[in-house]
């Protein structure tokens, strides 16, 4: 009778277990369930300490797959006659900083680009203030200056042609390049 009020237990437990989760998966489609059923001889402190290490590395996969999604970003766009690079670029910018601080001997040039709006003087100084904005924050954020090489083409490498605000929007620009 002991071993059979047991099994049932288990069961019980179980059974309030899995409805709990499925209560709660409604809360976001996205959400990894946890698994549900203990491993034989597996007490709760040592389940919580699984899970929580389970959950730690999705979160660390996670975080990889955003650092290296930042770092296939290469090309940042900035407002007309405007030198700052867009806000919503800040934490992009901030990866590409660490992961040059993490690994000394990777170099980069950061390539200027202008409209065609403007004299062509005017236009090579503001690729290059562009480009010195994004070398100025990498190196507040851990990149060296020796790691960064600065060039300005001005209107000279148009991304698209055109006379129309969606060709300017793309040709105002800071394209980060392996630089050799």
């Amino acid at each position: 009778m002991g071993m059979q009020f047991n099994n049932v237990f288990k069961s019980a437990v179980l059974a309030l277990t899995i409805i709990g989760l499925a209560a709660c998966s409604s809360t976001s489609d996205t959400e990894e369930m946890a698994p549900v059923a203990q491993t034989a001889g597996e007490s709760d402190a040592a389940r919580a300490a699984r899970l929580e290490q389970e959950r730690l590395e999705r979160e660390r996969q996670e975080q990889q797959r955003r650092e290296q999604a930042a770092l296939n970003t290469t090309v940042f766009y900035f407002d007309f006659d405007v030198a700052e690079f867009q806000p919503a670029d800040r934490e992009t910018l901030i990866v590409h900083a660490r992961n040059l601080a993490a690994n000394p001997n990777r170099r980069v040039r950061l390539e200027g680009h202008a409209d065609e709006r403007g004299t062509r003087e005017y236009n090579l100084a503001l690729g290059e203030r562009r480009a010195n904005n994004i070398r100025d924050f990498l190196i507040v954020n851990g990149a060296s200056r020796n790691q960064l090489e600065t060039v300005s083409y001005g209107e000279e490498r148009p991304a698209a042609n055109g006379q129309t605000e969606a060709a300017y929007r793309q040709n105002r620009r800071v394209e980060v390049q392996p630089a050799g």
